[in-house]
């Protein structure tokens, strides 16, 4: 079912030419623009007549208006099952926690005497967030970007969900009871593209956001990335992405597991192992099939997920190999398995979230951690991070010199200004002063 690549014996490549021999996903965002461009443009033109039309057209329901009364949150709220509050209330407590601590306070730093830098962190003014509502239903997404976004201090949050035919046209009632957990009261039955360009752009009903964040298909990652450069976003998510590096120590039957958790995720889903032990390997391939046969998804998304392109396991000859290959494969969900897990987990560079050892597993982490889940894929993680109160702060610094500590640096602008040919910006130094060179 799921594919064998054989690194074993030779010298591994390195960067770029051990990245191509790695498993990925196709996700070709630049070939989706050029429809994603038009449904962006028509929302800008029409608003909430070109939501209302598009719901109609994707998820073939006809709406009057697309924001969500206040008494459908409340009902869903009060309609929820026990059970799935308990465990939304924990998983909020604990993403609180975490994020929580992630605030950041001034600093000022003295650079001279009468001269200081402080920066300042300050919140984005208004987010739009986005909830999923295709082939599954994530109220842990709406914790996971609402949290942070709150406790960055944002003034204003949205967020946007597919309609759902077989709910009246609302969003799925989980989403909504999760909103009315958190105190999200805009909420708006809107989905894909055109959700990311009614945030972009503003609507009759809708005011433009200056960021927009949450995971969602191919659609909402090509509308963020158009929108680019008007609004910050989180990160183009792809598919999700499990990679474990494991070694003989490890349970094939854990690994068998997790998998398979986020092979049901999407069929374009990835599964790889890192493996240097044949009989693991081996080991859990026979234990992929009954674990399996005892879920759902199968044949929709988890059989093409571990079958496809995009999984498999990879065999090395030892861990060290084994962290080179995590390295360059950059996952959004990295397991270590091994004999010194902390110790191997300490050493990895690139991934969205490490998981360590095998009472961390990535289930964990999608809903009950602490942690995000709103993690880079498709190798994004050499350079990105996942979502935090980080993401919805800007530092701005402030500058404070007096004429003393002005007048000591004042030569070494004016010498960097001349050396770029600005000399407009030494004079603007000079007519400060009575200025000449020192020394002369």
């Amino acid at each position: 079912m799921i594919s064998r690549i054989d690194l074993r014996g030779d010298a591994l490549p390195e960067g770029a030419a051990l990245r191509a021999l790695l498993p990925r996903a196709e996700f070709d965002v630049e070939a989706a623009l050029a429809k994603v461009r038009p449904i962006c443009e028509d929302v800008h033109h029409r608003g909430t007549a070109a939501l209302i039309e598009y719901t109609e057209k994707f998820d073939g329901v006809t709406l009057d208006q697309v924001r969500v009364p206040a008494a459908a949150l409340t009902r869903a709220l009060e309609q929820l099952d026990p059970q799935v509050r308990a465990a939304l209330e924990e998983s909020v407590r604990r993403a609180r926690t975490v994020h929580r601590a992630q605030r950041r306070s001034p600093h000022t730093t003295q650079v001279t005497p009468g001269g200081t830098v402080t920066e300042k962190w300050v919140p984005v003014e208004r987010v739009g967030l986005y909830a999923p509502g295709g082939r599954s239903v994530y109220p842990s997404s709406v914790v996971m970007n609402a949290v942070p976004a709150q406790e960055a201090g944002v003034e204003s949050i949205a967020l946007a969900s597919p309609a759902q035919k077989e709910h009246g046209g609302l969003p799925h009632p989980t989403i909504l009871a999760a909103c009315a957990l958190l105190g999200v009261d805009e909420v708006y039955a809107v989905g894909g593209a055109q959700a990311v360009a009614m945030f972009a752009y503003g609507t009759e009903d809708c005011a433009p956001a200056n960021m927009v964040t949450g995971p969602g298909n191919i659609w909402v990652a090509a509308a963020k990335r158009y929108f680019t450069g008007r609004i910050g976003i989180d990160t183009e998510a792809g598919p999700t992405e499990i990679a474990i590096l494991a070694d003989a120590t490890a349970d094939p039957v854990h690994i068998a597991a997790d998998l398979i958790s986020q092979a049901e995720h999407d069929p374009l889903a990835a599964a790889v192992l890192v493996t240097d032990s044949v009989e693991l390997a081996d080991a859990v391939e026979r234990e992929l099939e009954p674990q399996i046969a005892a879920t759902k998804h199968v044949e929709d998304r988890i059989v093409p997920a571990l079958s496809g392109r995009q999984s498999a396991v990879v065999l090395v000859d030892g861990v060290e190999e084994g962290l080179k290959v995590v390295d360059a494969y950059g996952a959004e969900h990295l397991e270590i398995q091994t004999a010194d897990a902390a110790g191997v987990a300490a050493r990895v560079r690139n991934a969205g979230a490490i998981f360590v050892g095998p009472w961390s597993p990535v289930s964990l982490g999608d809903y009950c951690a602490g942690s995000n889940h709103v993690l880079p894929t498709g190798g994004c993680a050499c350079h990105s991070s996942g979502l935090s109160v980080q993401s919805f702060l800007r530092g701005i610094h402030i500058i404070d010199y007096s004429r003393d500590a002005l007048a000591e640096v004042t030569h070494h602008v004016v010498a960097l200004a001349e050396a770029e040919d600005l000399p407009a910006h030494g004079a603007a130094m000079k007519a400060r002063f009575e200025w000449k060179v020192p020394g002369q």
